[in-house]
């Protein structure tokens, strides 16, 4: 299993890699500074300290799953999940389509609830590991929402 957290931590942290190296200036950008973020946007570092959370307690809840589950639907599950993740911030930052960037960051929050209701069961205690991208999903999507509607 420690292989598997191993294998799961250096992708999952090379995909966060890729979006942040596409993210160019990013949050301090002024464009994205004079945009109406919402009132319970959070300072920059809890994002860092969130998304290092999830990716951890992810790769983990992972290792677990990889072997309750058919293969297949395993990595149809995870890639598309890779590649929603990564694909938000050059999406959101990079070529600055707030709109487009909402359709991806809410096709991500309905996998994350994928995983959560499908793998309840078989997971039981160790579902708990999926909680953190559960909560923060949702958080992240109400702000890039926000962003939409108020600019």
């Amino acid at each position: 299993m420690w292989i598997r957290i191993i294998v799961f931590l250096i992708i999952n942290f090379s995909g966060l890699a890729i979006g942040g190296f596409f993210t160019g200036d990013g949050v301090p950008s002024e464009w994205y500074q004079a945009m109406n973020k919402a009132p319970w946007t959070p300072p920059g570092w809890v994002f860092g300290v969130a998304w290092t959370t999830i990716m951890i307690t992810f790769s983990v809840f992972l290792a677990k799953l990889y072997n309750k589950e058919n293969r297949l639907l395993f990595f149809v599950l995870y890639g598309a999940q890779v590649i929603l993740n990564i694909s938000w911030n050059p999406v959101f930052f990079y070529f600055r389509n707030t709109l487009f960037g909402l359709v991806i960051i809410t096709a991500l929050t309905a996998l994350i609830y994928i995983y959560l209701l499908n793998y309840y069961k078989q997971l039981r205690f160790w579902s708990l590991l999926i909680l953190p991208y559960f909560i923060w999903i949702n958080i992240a999507t109400s702000l890039n929402a926000y962003v939409v509607i108020y600019n």
